[in-house]
């Protein structure tokens, strides 16, 4: 029998993140403030703590992670890197099929690698309240569960859609003492101004980022700041523990690097944790495919153009050089709420640009097709976002089976859908359909960013 749990112990946890703004290839155009001049530092200190900003404008391969905040890890990391050989065995392939399985967290997700360290930053230079925004739920969980260990105060912009759909969520955060509000609402400017056009709207990310930023800036003590679950250098870099701890884990049982990695990806959090050590390598020479997998209701990497957008709908964050969709696009209410965001990681846009990153798109009856055949092969049920990388990881093993090829597959596991249990109702009733954007929605969504600053790339990688 192949082991199917590669453990670590607490002694070989990693003690650096990896930050891939040191190697990549070309530098990224650099965030635009209203003026389209390069923003500095010091404009963001109203959203952000100074420590997470010099993490954020970091070009240092290797940031030590605090003591303190390892022990807080300790809950739940390492986090084990199992061997899926039950579907290898359902899907008759050669293939060795690896999965990070981030499900083991409190919060049930890979969401508290960042959500730790952020609450902690944050208290560390006196904050007492954290905003955020939050899709699907998981990272509000996430945010409720470390502002509770660490002290602070934390407030969620739940998205409307995912606020119906998924109550347990709100539960989990309340639980951890957080206060959760559906978005948009009444308690900001930027919601009241949606709900007086959309007053049925299913709600976005990108109103939900607005509604939480305009709080946070707003707070006149001073003690107040906004934490983001995704999108920015700073997060992705907290997520590399993923990737970190894999690469100590297959090389402990003698296995070769991975053939393919896989990540689901919304604004590209977990995809980048697993795979940014990857893409490191592959940047060094290493023959890596890797494949960010998206719906093909928020197309992002694999429809938007590259270009400079706001984070929000309200515009009230600085302009991004990454893939979008516009950021008035309101994706169709999916049961991955956490994949419903107009715009992408600039980290992960940018290695896509490289030619680093072979995005896909799939539908919602494709992923729960696959998570139904995860859930009676694996037995574990995985979160809707999850279902992308593992309908991925099904049709790589597949291609291995025809080519014969023995390759080894890893993807991220990066939650379970224990507290999504609604979509798979619907998926098995039949009520499930998919969607797909058409070039009018898109060019519609584009519309927003046609008088926006265009993105200079000094060369691309083939």
């Amino acid at each position: 029998m192949p082991e199917i749990k590669i453990n670590l112990s607490e002694k070989d946890i990693p003690r650096q993140w990896y930050n891939l703004a040191a190697d990549l290839p070309t530098p990224m155009p650099p965030p635009l403030g209203p003026d389209g001049n390069p923003i500095t530092p010091s404009m963001l200190s109203k959203v952000f703590p100074d420590n997470l900003i010099e993490q954020e404008v970091s070009t240092k391969r290797w940031i030590d992670i605090p003591e303190e905040i390892i022990d807080i890890l300790y809950r739940w990391r390492p986090a084990p890197l199992r061997r899926a050989v039950y579907l290898e065995r359902f899907l008759k392939t050669p293939a060795r099929i690896y999965y990070k399985d981030e499900s083991v967290s409190p919060a049930g997700s890979h969401k508290p690698n960042t959500a730790v360290p952020q609450a902690w930053y944050n208290k560390q230079f006196g904050i007492k309240k954290l905003i955020t925004e939050t899709g699907a739920g998981q990272w509000g969980s996430a945010l409720a569960f470390s502002c509770n260990l660490i002290g602070l105060e934390c407030k969620v912009y739940m998205v409307r859609i995912s606020f119906d759909q998924k109550p347990l969520r709100k539960i989990m955060m309340q639980t951890w003492g957080a206060t959760c509000v559906a978005s948009p609402s009444n308690q900001t400017n930027s919601g009241r101004e949606i709900l007086k056009k959309m007053p049925n709207t299913p709600g976005s990310l990108g109103i939900a980022i607005s509604e939480a930023v305009e709080e946070a800036v707003s707070d006149t003590s001073g003690k107040t700041r906004y934490a983001l679950g995704s999108v920015l250098n700073h997060v992705l870099l907290h997520q590399t523990i993923m990737g970190l701890e894999t690469k100590k884990q297959l090389k402990s049982i003698n296995e070769l690097e991975p053939d393919i990695v896989i990540g689901c990806v919304g604004g590209g959090s977990n995809f980048a944790g697993l795979a940014f050590p990857y893409v490191c390598d592959k940047i060094h020479g290493a023959k890596i495919q890797i494949i960010p997998v998206e719906p093909t209701a928020c197309p992002t990497l694999t429809r938007g153009p590259f270009a400079y957008d706001h984070g929000d709908v309200a515009g009230l964050t600085p302009l991004l050089a990454m893939h979008t969709l516009g950021h008035n696009f309101i994706p169709e209410p999916i049961h991955a709420g956490g994949l419903r965001y107009h715009g992408m990681a600039p980290l992960v846009s940018h290695a896509a640009v490289e030619g680093l990153l072979e995005p896909r798109a799939y539908g919602q009856l494709k992923c729960y097709e696959s998570a139904i055949i995860w859930a009676k092969t694996e037995g574990t049920i995985c979160a809707p976002e999850t279902s992308h990388a593992i309908a991925c990881a099904i049709e790589e093993a597949h291609r291995a089976r025809e080519e014969g090829k023995e390759k080894v597959i890893l993807f991220s596991y990066s939650g379970h859908g224990l507290m999504d249990l609604t979509g798979y109702d619907k998926y098995l009733s039949g009520q499930l359909t998919d969607y797909a954007i058409s070039d009018a929605e898109l060019e519609k969504g584009l519309e927003s960013i046609k008088d926006f600053p265009k993105p200079k790339i000094s060369k691309q990688v083939k």
